[in-house]
């Protein structure tokens, strides 16, 4: 394990490689407990470069076994090796040459699970970000393409499956009860999207028609008795590649696409060239083992990986720091899928839910990098919310600056012009300028400047006149990553709502420019005037989350209330509800946190009533729309000093108060809404039952008694409606007998299925109450438990020190200690997992004075242990600054 503290790499200190990598032929045999690779890498120096450089390849605790220029051996005074290095002297002053490369690996012993390690007995690889040093001695670095040949040989009753990147070349029997396959990548890629896989699999094979005439292969593979489970992600991965067709014009490109779920896995899925490797909880599902997020999820994945075939693997980055140009890209494109597959709106309020609960703390604290960083320590610890999630917000900026056909032309134009390229930034940027002549230098800057963009609205109408008059502003404040607070490009869509409901006709003058319905906002302020307006309008404004910034604007309360009935954009009818609710929880918390009782106006639960039974709304919207906010969310709006015992205070009893107020039309909803027949995971089926759940919750908390939970458990015929139940049962009702009774049946009722075990652990974790950390210690000594599995190690540990304010951030510092304690444990296994984990303390510096300073003890103890890894290190040093 590396502990050493690693040494920051900068983007201003990018040179292209002193060699080329042509062309990699790999045969892999593979036994148990070894695995011997020979690779033969065809290459040549860098046109320019001279001679007097040594090929400095990386290594990952490796140990050479043969080495060879040309087919002859080198004497040991040509070359240098250590498990991280390989330095090679004495190569050709120009033409190809052949480095033949032997190295011995013991996969059964990689816990970290990067690199080649076996899980289950299945041979699998994972190589992003800088995995494919622990296979071979290479110039791991995502600028280096080149084509590969691979061949597999393996004992056939072991491994009867041998995978490889590309289009399967040649196969056959060896002596002994072996067997090889033989696969041809013809495209050039870089080593990070390396894979292989070997094993004794299932499979579910289908076949997908290209719009041009050919016929694809698909296939996923699954542990044994597994494969039926994977249906939905068949289908889902065929409708994406039509879906990729039509929306962008990519058809794929290989003869075969595989998909392999394996239940060992860092990360949730990876996109590797034809063969895409996935946690299997991306794509097993039943209904009685799958939730609807479940199913939403499977989707969702499914599709990103494959769209990274041309926003990744066709194109990719020319280094680390262009990470977002690859996987900002590719959300925006998976959450575009599932918007036009499912409800437009009810994405989008999803996604900025997502964004406001993840990235906007991460933008507001010690972890806070741009989109595009300038230097990192470690580059695992960069596959972060702000990469992903706010990536694919500036890409959707994007689209909303240039409209739907200048965008399109932009992205043909990249297409085009970089395919089999390692690109960056500008050049992405570039394409859009050349293809609509719009100047993007200030909008580049979301890519550099770190930090939530502050948009202050002002308003003021004058009746006598009819004019409305808008002030806006914009403002960064600088944070840890210290990048700057220039004026940044902000969309900002629009409408102006009658009183009866609908947008009203009206063009603006002033010093911003508008075009339909955008704002396009790149001064610090700007003023904007309407005139001839018979009444002051409601004024909806940053529809569809057109940027992501925290609005500041002096809304009276009637307003909110106004747009949260009759606003005809759904995405701010459902904003509108959920700022009123955001702003009453922190007022309620922080008075009861000054001692005293929080005051709930009778309108909230009146408007939560109207939605509720709004029959012109889709059941999925409104069960958003009546969703109260997250306690996360609710402590981000208070900003500092957080007590997340008066948070979740605040947001139980305003549950409860809703719950009572609307006691009989959360009964109707419930009985009116129960599925007819046998479940289906189709959009409309899922709103149904999402907003008799959320109905559920209240109404649980309202009667005060565990038995209506309680019963939809013990009836539930799938898993949507059940774990609904015991969430509720779980979070209102701990360690009460019909709480117990529940855990108990679920546990016995799925025992043998890992994944829902998963959801055991996790529902018990994130129960909101300071004696849960008891619990979730006893859990950490179940027969089940294991941190070696990262999905059941995030399932307990994860989700109590994430998903848990009230029991992780105890008053006492002994949740901060119980999971620094497991962080330890983890790190000496997979340190890529315990830095994950430990992001989970990047809000400390937001609580009050006495927890802030237990997390603060905390993290310097983490800092002062001896041995950790550097990436732990780098997230604990990150988050103590």
């Amino acid at each position: 394990m590396r502990t050493d503290q690693g040494q920051p790499i900068r983007l201003e200190d990018y040179q292209p490689a002193d060699f080329l990598i042509h062309h990699v032929d790999m045969t892999v045999q593979l036994f148990d407990g070894r695995v011997e690779i020979d690779s033969v890498l065809e290459m040549e120096r860098r046109p320019g470069r001279g001679t007097a450089a040594l090929l400095e390849l990386e290594g990952d605790e490796l140990e050479l076994a043969s080495l060879a220029l040309d087919g002859s051996p080198l004497s040991t005074d040509r070359y240098n090796a250590t498990p991280d290095r390989l330095s090679v002297e004495g190569l050709p002053a120009s033409g190809r040459f052949r480095l033949a490369i032997g190295t011995r690996l013991a996969p059964e012993d990689n816990t970290k699970l990067m690199g080649l390690y076996r899980s289950s007995g299945i041979w699998c690889t994972q190589c992003e970000a800088e995995g494919f040093r622990r296979i071979t001695y290479f110039l791991d670095r995502p600028d280096v393409l080149a084509t590969y040949r691979v061949r597999l040989e393996a004992d056939r009753s072991q491994a009867p499956v041998l995978l490889s990147n590309g289009n399967p070349a040649e196969a056959g029997d060896l002596p002994d009860g072996r067997h090889f396959a033989v696969w041809d990548d013809p495209f050039p890629k870089p080593s990070y999207l390396f894979a292989l896989v070997a094993g004794d699999l299932d499979v579910l094979s289908d076949s997908f028609r290209t719009l041009s005439g050919r016929d694809v292969a698909l296939a996923i593979y699954t542990e044994k008795g597994q494969a039926g489970r994977a249906a939905y992600a068949m289908d889902a991965l065929k409708r994406s590649m039509r879906w990729d067709e039509t929306r962008f014009g990519r058809e794929y490109d290989l003869d075969v696409f595989s998909v392999v779920a394996i239940s060992d896995f860092n990360m949730g899925a990876m996109e590797n060239k034809g063969l895409n490797i996935f946690n299997h909880k991306y794509v097993l599902l039943d209904p009685d083992a799958a939730t609807d997020g479940d199913y939403a999820g499977v989707e969702t994945v499914i599709a990103h990986e494959y769209f990274h075939n041309w926003t990744g693997n066709r194109i990719t980055c020319r280094n680390w720091f262009q990470l977002c140009l690859k996987e900002g890209l590719t959300v925006y494109r998976d959450q575009e899928f599932s918007a036009d597959e499912r409800s437009r709106a009810v994405k989008r309020i999803t996604t900025t839910r997502n964004l406001k609960a993840h990235q906007f703390p991460e933008d507001q604290g010690p972890l806070q990098h741009p989109v595009r960083p300038e230097q990192y320590r470690e580059i695992n610890n960069f596959y972060t919310s702000t990469v992903y999630d706010k990536g694919a917000e500036v890409v959707r900026m994007l689209e909303t600056i240039l409209g739907r056909d200048g965008f399109r032309a932009g992205m043909d134009l990249y297409f085009e012009r970089h395919d089999g390229d390692a690109a960056t930034i500008e050049d992405f940027l570039r394409c859009f300028e050349d293809a609509t002549g719009k100047d993007l230098a200030q909008f580049a800057l979301w890519y550099h400047q770190a930090g939530t963009p502050t948009l202050t609205v002002e308003d003021d109408f004058d009746p006598a006149r009819g004019r409305l008059t808008l002030t806006l502003r914009q403002s960064l404040q600088p944070g840890a990553a210290r990048t700057g607070t220039e004026p940044m490009y902000l969309p900002v869509r629009f409408g102006l709502v009658g009183h009866n409901g609908g947008d009203l006709e009206a063009r603006p003058t002033g010093t911003a420019e508008v075009v339909d319905d955008v704002i396009h906002l790149r001064e610090r302020e700007a003023t904007l005037v309407f005139e001839g307006l018979s009444a002051r309008p409601y004024l909806s404004i940053l529809r569809d989350f057109s940027a992501p910034v925290t609005l500041r604007m002096d809304e009276r309360r009637e307003d909110r209330l106004a747009l949260a009935r009759l606003d005809p954009a759904p995405f701010n009818r459902w904003r509108a509800l959920s700022d009123l609710l955001g702003e009453t929880l922190r007022d309620g918390a922080r008075a009861m946190q000054a001692g005293r009782p929080a005051a709930f106006g009778p309108d909230v639960a009146s408007i939560i009533a109207a939605t509720a039974a709004d029959e012109a709304l889709d059941p999925a919207l409104r069960a958003e729309a009546i969703a109260l906010p997250s306690e996360t969310e609710i402590a981000r709006l208070i900003e500092r000093d957080v007590d997340p015992d008066a948070v979740h205070a605040a947001r139980t009893a305003l549950l409860g108060q809703i719950g009572t107020h609307d006691a009989d039309l959360f009964a109707d909803l419930r009985e009116r809404l129960s599925d007819a027949g046998a479940f289906s995971p189709d959009a409309a089926s899922a709103g149904r039952r999402a907003l008799r759940n959320v109905a559920l919750g209240y109404l649980s908390a309202a009667e005060g008694r565990p038995d209506v939970a309680a019963r939809q458990f013990e009836t539930a015929d799938n898993m949507t409606d059940r774990f609904a139940a015991l969430a509720v049962l779980c979070q209102q009702f701990p360690g009460q007998p019909e709480t117990e009774a529940a855990l108990a049946a679920f546990y016995t009722r799925h025992r043998h299925d890992p994944l829902v075990i998963d959801k055991w652990f996790a529902i018990q974790a994130v129960s909101p109450h300071a004696g849960t950390l008891d619990r979730v210690a006893a859990l950490a000594g179940h027969a089940d438990f294991t941190l070696r599995n990262p999905n059941r190690a995030r399932s307990l540990v994860g989700s109590f020190a994430a998903g848990n304010p009230v029991a992780f951030n105890r008053a006492d510092g002994e949740g901060y200690r119980w999971v620094a304690d497991r962080l330890l444990a983890i790190d000496k296994l997979n340190p890529q997992l315990a830095a994950r984990l430990a992001t989970s303390f990047r809000s400390w510096q937001s609580l009050e004075l006495a927890r802030r300073e237990q997390a603060k003890n905390i993290l310097k103890t983490l800092a002062e242990s001896n041995g950790i890894s550097v990436d732990l290190r780098d997230i604990v040093d990150r988050s103590r600054s």
